[in-house]
């Protein structure tokens, strides 16, 4: 009778057991599915008339015809965000929302995204050039190299969104240095001590040729090109002359810069990884 007994306990532990695995079964399918995404990756280069920068040579002239040369150029950009071609945006933000960029420094001329973006066709690029006022906070890097790109508290804080520093030939033909920065404008009251009130120089550009396709587990590897010497011709021709070697606290000049920046950057050809 025990025996009897016993067999049907035992085919319920036996039906019990299979219905648990086959539910565990099935749930390590759905916590596993397969991938739908692909990675993007904006390599920097700056370039002079279609050509690498060489930096400290005085080779190069501008729309203005100064003779001048380029030392250094550090900047931040922010916000990068793609617009797929369904109409939808995507603002890349997971893990860095502002990136710097240093000439000197190779290690910041890639930006590697850690976010996982949906395969599929994107119609263009877009970032903002410096940071946004509601991000552009003074203290937020407290190391170097980015700490270095502080704006001064009393022209409105937080941080430079541009330096391009060189020299130029001056009227006398003198070599004399010039400092190309934006940030935060300022308006005053009464120059330089009076401060009326601030302008916000930041400005966003969309890349032109920057559409792509992305296929899933695919790594896009996209040239974003700084063409300098549109900082100083289009729409405006920059005079290095008239403007002097520093533009920090004339916001007419930095205007004229921003009105400039419109078409400095261009994309590359898409590579793949």
């Amino acid at each position: 009778m025990d025996k009897l007994f016993r067999q049907p306990i035992q085919l319920l532990y036996f039906i019990a057991f299979a219905g648990v695995f086959a539910f565990t079964g099935c749930g390590s399918k759905t916590n596993n599915p397969e991938p739908t995404t692909g990675k993007l990756t904006l390599h920097f280069s700056h370039k002079i008339d279609n050509e690498p920068i060489v930096f400290d040579d005085m080779r190069y002239v501008n729309a203005a015809g100064n003779h001048y040369l380029v030392n250094e150029i550090q900047y931040f950009i922010s916000d990068v965000t793609l617009y797929h071609s369904n109409g939808t945006s995507l603002l890349l933000d997971q893990w860095e929302d502002i990136h710097y960029v240093d000439t000197d420094l190779p290690e910041t001329q890639n930006y590697i995204f850690k976010d996982e973006i949906p395969q599929g066709t994107y119609d263009s690029i877009s970032f903002t050039f410096g940071i946004s006022e509601e991000k552009n906070h003074s203290l937020m890097f407290v190391n170097p190299p980015e700490s270095f790109m502080f704006w001064p508290e009393n022209l409105g804080g937080g941080y430079h969104y541009l330096k391009l520093n060189g020299k130029w030939f001056n009227e006398l033909d003198q070599e004399a240095p010039f400092n190309f920065h934006l940030g935060i404008g300022q308006i005053y009251f009464s120059y330089p001590d009076s401060v009326s009130s601030f302008v916000q120089n930041y400005f966003r550009v969309i890349l032109p040729a920057s559409a792509f396709n992305l296929a899933v587990g695919e790594t896009k590897s996209v040239e974003v090109i700084m063409n300098v010497e549109n900082w100083f011709q289009s729409p405006n021709i920059y005079n290095h002359n008239t403007h002097g070697g520093d533009i920090m606290q004339k916001q007419h000049v930095m205007a004229l810069a921003v009105e400039n920046g419109w078409n400095v950057f261009t994309a590359n050809t898409m590579t793949y990884k």
